[in-house]
């Protein structure tokens, strides 16, 4: 019988167990390679409860499990808690499951949107507790009832400056005769109907609610010319290696693509739309829902946030984190007051609503 992943993992751990590693390492050699921390050999509530580990923040790994730790982690020990950095990706059907089976490991997620627009309404997350979390350390939009904004990231126009002149506009996009080659979109709805909206002659004010038949209707203009990523990762490949001369990316892939090239990739604010990361709590975590009210809370600090803007480009969420935003990376942050003025803000009400049909649609064009 074929090994599953699961239970290569799981060998993994437990060749690491043999040799005499602790808990407490295990679970932080999982995390560094992706393993779930629920696949750690007895890493249950009652061993994490033992070991000390008091509040699981589970993230999508990567670089960020470095820089969640000095961020986060680091500082709420000061103040004499205990967190812990899972990387293992909280994605919504693991919540979910999580929940339906009472068997949640994790009590702080970095979900989104979507994330949040799908679990609150089947019961698998807490309502965030603002007598606890600070609303006036966030943008008010960004603090709704199941999830509180931890960081902010914009979808926004990236191009290849040597095969586009000075700076496109979002209409630029859909112009194959001006600037001719492939155009790059997300295999996802969300910003991408919005930004190719905006591209056609919608004010920011009246993009809610959207006119879904009209964005297809205009990325049919230029179907023939669009190639699609799938993760940020791809996105930046595309870019990089010239499949594409323009392309609507996440701002933090767009940061990276211009020290890669040396500049030869560059991107706008102008026209981007402003998405917020959110903190979660799943329903029935280990630490309880207090305790992980007051460890996101402790995280409102702009000090952390500023980290994570210095090192992976996401905006911080508390507008007091402006102040101590280094000079030269103003330009690039997507929560600053210049950048916000000119980006559309998503509205989770809409998501809540139409998400699922208008990504089916939005599937059917990419693949009719």
């Amino acid at each position: 019988m074929t090994q599953s992943f699961e239970e290569d993992c799981a060998d993994l751990i437990g060749t690491e167990e043999k040799k005499g590693m602790s808990r407490r390492d295990l679970l932080k050699f999982a995390a560094s390679i992706g393993i779930p921390m629920a696949l750690v050999p007895g890493m249950t509530r009652k061993a994490l409860a033992a070991d000390g580990q008091e509040v699981v923040l589970c993230n999508w790994g990567g670089v960020a499990l470095e820089v969640f730790e000095k961020a986060f982690a680091e500082p709420y020990a000061a103040q004499g808690g205990k967190m812990v950095i899972d990387g293992s990706g909280p994605g919504t059907g693991k919540i979910l499951n999580m929940v339906m089976a009472n068997n949640v490991t994790w009590d702080i997620v970095d979900s989104g949107i979507v994330g949040l627009t799908q679990l609150g309404p089947q019961g698998a997350l807490e309502e965030i507790d603002y007598s606890i979390v600070d609303k006036s350390k966030v943008i008010p939009e960004f603090a709704y009832d199941y999830g509180v904004v931890n960081y902010m990231f914009s979808s926004v126009l990236a191009w290849d400056s040597e095969k586009v002149e000075g700076t496109p506009t979002l209409a630029d996009f859909f112009d194959v005769e001006k600037y001719p080659g492939r155009r790059l979109l997300r295999k996802d709805a969300q910003a991408m109907l919005e930004l190719t909206l905006l591209a056609d002659g919608v004010a920011i004010e009246d993009l809610y609610p959207l006119d879904v038949e009209r964005a297809l209707a205009k990325l049919a203009t230029i179907k023939d010319d669009l190639l699609f990523w799938g993760s940020g990762s791809e996105s930046q490949s595309l870019l990089r290696e010239g499949e594409c001369v323009m392309g609507m990316i996440w701002n933090t892939r767009a940061n990276v693509l211009g020290k890669e090239t040396d500049g030869r990739i560059k991107y706008t604010f102008e026209g981007g739309l402003l998405q917020p990361g959110l903190w979660a709590v799943p329903k029935g975590n280990p630490a309880g829902k207090q305790t992980a009210m007051e460890a996101i809370a402790s995280m409102q600090a702009p000090e952390g946030q500023v980290m994570v803007l210095e090192a992976m480009g996401n905006g911080p969420a508390n507008p007091a984190a402006s102040d101590l935003v280094p000079e030269e990376l103003a330009a690039s942050n997507p929560a600053s007051a210049e950048n916000v003025a000119v980006q559309a803000r998503i509205s989770a009400d809409w998501y809540a609503e139409y998400y699922a049909d208008a990504m089916q649609e939005y599937l059917d064009f990419i693949t009719s």
